[in-house]
């Protein structure tokens, strides 16, 4: 964002500098018109209408006026082209619609282009260049041309370099997609601006129109030529994005490699990714903003009330707002201060709403009808995608997870510990882990007297009690039948002998309420029960922390069971 001190020593500056440049190319420049009034309007008219179709690369205009103003500084002299020139360039930043806070463009291309044309001028004096009959077989003359060809094109380019990294702090390169895009252009059309020379030279207005009206084609088709290239890339893009899409099984991967993409491809400053809990309620899951990129927030509900994503939500349809006045009476405070353009994409499968992306930019203008195109392609592959990660993942639930106590379960503990053993050896450093293993004391006679439906109750509580008490500390898992298990990264034997006396405590101190029992006369039972726990530890029992379960085991049984139960047992050597 250019800072406001900036834009004021701009508007200064031209209304100094301008005003005085004008003057001295009227006065020190010789002006060969005479009453060809018409001739000049004509020029006018062709450069007008060919600024009408300007091809944008890389947020720069090009517009195809300079060969016509070469024309014109052959016969008129530099006055008459500065003034040709600008009317033009003044229509090109009206054809952009640039608005108040970008109106500093004015100025400053106003006055890029006044000193193009001086400095071209300037060269093309300093090698002897005169507004004369051209000879075209004149070698010197040809060398003239050259210079004042050469001159435009760089000239051009150094100041659009210099006025990107110093004036708008942007990083940038010098031989970039527009400079390559500039020199093909200067190359195709400056002939074509001494060949309007001969013929204005050879049969006056009539000429002028003879080459103006195919060159206006010719600015209209390299404009659609361009476009149709700018499509193409954006349809490889969506099939890239959709390739990716298709490939990742779990849903964050799905929206960050969607997010990702659309953030490099897009002027997007902020992105934010809503998942629909259900018919009435909407979850924050992800952020991204372009200073620190992708980021997994704690999960947020959207607040109700009529703001932007809530409309998009009940219209079912992309929003897009072009700059802050057509949002601002939205109350919503998850858009940043400081955005502008915002597009809201519902995301449907199945015609329902899954998710809600919002796409934000500080520019005014910022999203072409682009974009448009590419996300409603990509609507239907993200939908498909976020429905096959969310099928794959409740899949992975199932296969991971004990049914009964929603812990995990024997399949998943081995797989995590087989991965932390693997991963200890490669690292070849002994990380301290260390592991409790329990089980509840007299189960069976839980099950004989009161049913098996009243021990699965006693089995989940205890589940419930266990997974709240340990938390983040480590990994809990139904280990089999009574048995549970849990693995504690970063815990030595003592830490680990304390833990598992606090939990044991913490067990037997629950009395545990059941309706599902086969007493009669007796709407419930209390039930309360004990645990055995067998403790081990990595690396000061073992060299493998795989290891660590069988020798838990014996701890639990030969220190615990065989003493009496419930009681922690440290494994001992």
């Amino acid at each position: 964002m250019v800072s406001k001190s900036k834009r004021m020593l701009l508007w200064i500056v031209w209304l100094v500098i301008w005003p005085l440049s004008i003057v001295w190319t009227y006065t020190s420049w010789p002006i060969y018109s005479g009453d060809q009034l018409f001739s000049i309007l004509s020029f006018a008219i062709i450069m007008v209408t060919v600024s009408f179709f300007p091809i944008i690369v890389n947020k720069t205009p090009i517009f195809l006026v300079n060969c016509i103003g070469f024309a014109v500084f052959l016969i008129f002299g530099l006055f008459i082209e500065v003034l040709l020139t600008q009317i033009a360039l003044v229509v090109v930043l009206i054809k952009l619609k640039i608005d108040k806070s970008q109106a500093f463009r004015v100025p400053l291309n106003l006055l890029m282009f006044l000193f193009i044309s001086i400095l071209s001028a300037s060269v093309y004096k300093w090698v002897g260049g005169l507004q004369e009959t051209i000879v075209l077989d004149s070698f010197t003359q040809q060398l003239q041309l050259i210079g004042y060809v050469v001159t435009v094109f760089l000239s051009n380019q150094i100041f659009l370099y210099f006025v990107k990294r110093f004036f708008y702090v942007q990083e940038t390169k010098f031989f970039d997609e527009g400079f390559l895009w500039e020199m093909i252009t200067t190359l195709i059309v400056l002939p074509i601006g001494f060949i309007l020379y001969l013929m204005y030279d050879k049969f006056g207005v009539i000429g002028i129109y003879v080459v103006g009206i195919p060159f206006i084609s010719i600015s209209i088709i390299m404009k659609l030529f361009y476009s149709s290239r700018t499509v193409n890339y954006y349809l490889k893009q969506t099939n890239e994005i959709g390739q990716a899409l298709t490939g990742k099984l779990e849903r964050n991967d799905v929206i960050s490699v969607f997010l990702t993409h659309i953030t490099e491809i897009f002027a997007v400053d902020y992105a934010t990714v809503y998942d629909v809990v259900d018919q009435n309620s909407l979850k924050l899951i992800r952020s991204y903003t372009k200073l620190e990129g992708l980021i997994y927030p704690d999960s947020i509900c959207v607040e109700e009330g009529n703001t932007i994503i809530q409309q998009a939500w009940r219209k079912e349809e992309m929003l897009h707002y072009k700059h802050k006045k057509e949002w601002d009476y939205l109350r919503d405070s998850s858009i940043p201060e400081d955005g502008e353009s915002i597009v809201v994409m519902p995301v449907k499968r199945n015609n329902e709403i899954v998710a809600i992306i919002v796409f934000v930019s500080k520019h005014k203008q910022a999203f072409t009808e682009h974009l448009f195109t590419l996300l409603n392609i990509l609507n239907n592959f993200l939908g498909i995608a976020l429905e096959n990660a969310k099928n794959y993942e409740d899949r992975k639930i199932q296969s991971e997870t004990d049914q009964l106590t929603g812990l995990y379960n024997f399949r998943y503990f081995e797989a995590y510990m087989q991965n932390y053993s693997t991963q200890t050896k490669e690292s070849n450093r002994s990380k301290i882990a260390s592991l409790i293993l329990f089980d509840l004391d007299y189960f069976k006679k839980i099950n004989d007297t009161y049913g098996h439906e009243c021990g699965n109750e006693v089995l989940k509580a205890v589940a419930e009690h266990v997974s709240t008490f340990i938390g983040d500390k480590g990994l809990v898992a139904r280990y089999g039948g009574e048995e549970f298990v849990v693995f504690l990264p970063g815990k030595d034997a003592e830490e680990s002998q304390q833990l598992a006396e606090e939990l044991r405590q913490l067990i037997m101190s629950k009395t545990i309420t059941t309706y599902t029992h086969i007493q009669e006369n007796e709407k419930c039972v209390d039930v309360t029960v004990t645990i055995s726990i067998g403790v081990a530890s990595y690396p000061e029992h073992c060299e493998d922390p795989f290891e660590l379960v069988r020798l838990a085991d014996r701890a639990m049984y030969v220190g615990a069971k065989q003493k009496g139960r419930n009681r922690v047992a440290v494994y001992q050597s």
